[in-house]
């Protein structure tokens, strides 16, 4: 898989719209929520929004979930990496530790977590979960969130200019407006 930086990318248009997401973090789960409803409100032919996968050591299976949903990516392409995501973010409790320290998946191996997503997806993921060259793209969202000042998720930059004032919690209306 030749990692280009641009496997979560859904419409075409000119304004550029990046949102750094987090597997298990309830505020991108959020704002994940909202993708659809965003394209379709401005227009897949007026914004091209990516999503950057963006790994928080707080969150312990951070790196391996997303090593997942670029497995997923390379399976089945963007909608099954968003299928992915959306298993995920469903069933954070499943993939996350509790207090981001305790609980029952401190037992927990990537294998199991990669086990649990098979299941509610359909996708084999083991084989591709273990390319080498997923390293490039956990990398390359790595590099590319420092780059832009990105520390927490989620955030989100327009035309490549980081949005501090957008939330997770916004509805979608303002983040047309952002976009208009």
């Amino acid at each position: 898989m030749a990692y280009r930086g641009d496997v979560l990318v859904w419409g075409h248009g000119p304004r550029e719209f990046e949102m750094f997401l987090e597997p298990t973090c309830p505020y991108s789960a959020k704002a994940f929520g909202k993708i659809d409803a965003l394209l379709a409100a401005v227009g897949e032919d007026k914004v091209t929004l990516r999503i950057r996968l963006h790994s928080q050591p707080w969150h312990m299976f951070s790196p391996v979930l997303i090593r997942a949903i670029l497995a997923a990516a390379a399976v089945g392409g963007k909608e099954a990496a968003k299928a992915v995501m959306a298993a995920i973010y469903a069933r954070i409790p499943e993939f996350e530790f509790e207090r981001h320290a305790t609980g029952p998946n401190r037992d927990a191996t990537p294998n199991d977590l990669i086990r649990r997503i098979e299941g509610y997806t359909g996708l084999k993921l083991m084989d591709a979960f273990d390319d080498v060259e997923l390293d490039r793209g956990t990398r390359w969202e790595t590099r590319y969130a420092r780059q832009n000042g990105i520390h927490v998720s989620p955030s989100f930059m327009i035309d490549g200019i980081f949005q501090s004032d957008m939330s997770s919690g916004d509805d979608v209306g303002k983040w047309v407006e952002k976009l208009a």
